[in-house]
């Protein structure tokens, strides 16, 4: 029963993205808002749905984010139109590094001696929270392949959501090392450094490079020159994903950064050429798919008890981490950057959090055991779903009227 049940519900949504995308975009709110409140709706009426809770699973949550974060992160990669350069990518990156650090400081000191979380699970906390999310922020980012260049806010946030859910994972690692830190060895913080750091970087980089160039030399220089135009097809930028995230994590890289480095590699391969649209259009698709069913499964989570063990302190927290941490710290590594007070303030405030914090956080409790596993858990889908409802309902609004 279950199973067709499911069958029925993930159908219906699927069918349903291309009106709900065109309604929400009419009432000037951003579509997750009206999936999730699906899933609070369905999973309230329907008893014969089983248990969604994330904290229930952690190796099913793990892989399900998974996919969806690095489907996302391709779709990003593949339709920025600003031409690669650590100079032109200067803003994205100033947020994806330092603008991350500032963060995770701020969180990890209120998360130890504010919320109590100890040690492990502040940084924890703070590493879920690091990133933004690839997957909710369409709104804010740029559009699709095109012969135009994308507008500085938009570029800059999606910069920032390619590049910062691989970064966000050194810090993961870290959380999980803090763990057993008592019983291992007094080099084990340099270890984390060399090889957390250091190695799984740079490996994701090189991989997601030579993988770019791969798929660019074969569905792209070769039927080009041969006019072979039947072997370029939208599923490789799916395959590409999941080969070049496979081959990384073989490899103990940063799957994460070798999707985007990858992606990024095959989108300079000639911004003007067709095949481009083809390839982002089907990764867009999937993402859209996949996304209206999870905020279907996390709205039902959220009549699951994935929020019991929220405090008033926790929502405090949530409001204070969204409203200010993200703002200030953002604010403060564009300093110096040539964009306007009133743009950056908009990249500022748009740090948008969603399921990428799921799949960190999912991450750390399968590597290792956390206290106060429950409180994670229920901060995080706290500051996700105030995310969901601030950033949701107030971003069509703003892109509108500054006509970004």
């Amino acid at each position: 029963m279950d199973y067709f049940l499911y069958l029925t519900l993930f159908g219906g949504v699927a069918l349903s993205i291309g009106w709900v995308k065109h309604l929400s975009s009419k009432l000037s709110i951003s579509y997750p808002i009206v999936y999730l409140l699906i899933g609070i709706i369905v999973y309230q009426a329907i008893d014969e749905l089983p248990w969604t809770s994330p904290f229930r699973d952690q190796e099913i949550t793990t892989h399900i984010t998974e996919l969806m974060v690095i489907i996302a992160i391709m779709g990003i990669g593949l339709k920025i139109n600003h031409p690669f350069s650590l100079i032109k990518w200067k803003a994205p990156f100033m947020l994806a590094t330092l603008a991350m650090f500032i963060s995770i400081c701020a969180v990890t000191g209120l998360a130890y001696y504010w919320l109590g979380l100890g040690i492990a699970g502040a940084v924890l906390l703070a590493a879920v929270l690091a990133p933004t999310d690839p997957v909710l922020a369409a709104d804010v980012q740029v559009e699709e392949p095109s012969e135009e260049k994308d507008h500085p806010v938009r570029f800059t946030l999606t910069g920032e959501a390619g590049l910062n859910d691989g970064l966000a994972f050194p810090f993961t690692w870290l959380a999980i090392a803090l763990t057993a830190s008592a019983s291992q060895s007094e080099g084990w913080l340099l270890e984390w450094l060399s090889y957390d750091v250091v190695y799984r970087i740079l490996a994701g980089i090189a991989i997601g490079w030579l993988g770019g160039k791969v798929v660019t030399y074969f569905f792209f220089n070769l039927p080009d020159k041969y006019r072979i135009s039947d072997v370029q097809r939208g599923l490789v930028s799916l395959s590409t994903t999941i080969f070049v995230y496979g081959v990384s994590e073989l490899c103990h890289g940063y799957g994460f950064i070798a999707v985007f480095v990858a992606a990024v590699t095959i989108r300079n391969y000639e911004f003007q050429h067709e095949y481009h649209n083809t390839l982002h259009a089907f990764i867009d698709q999937m993402e859209h798919i996949m996304l209206a069913v999870l905020l279907v499964i996390f709205g039902g989570a959220l009549t699951d008890g994935l929020l019991n063990a929220l405090t008033y302190t926790h929502i405090a927290f949530a409001l204070l981490f969204l409203l200010i941490i993200r703002p200030v710290a953002a604010w403060v590594s564009l300093m110096g950057q040539q964009i306007s007070p009133k743009h950056k303030a908009v990249i500022s405030f748009f740090g948008i959090k969603g399921i990428g914090s799921f799949f960190y956080l999912a991450f750390a409790m399968k590597e290792a055991e956390f206290q106060f596993a429950e409180e994670l858990w229920a901060i995080t889908a706290c500051v996700v779903v105030l995310s969901i409802f601030l950033h949701g309902l107030t971003a069509a609004t703003v892109i509108k009227k500054l006509k970004i």
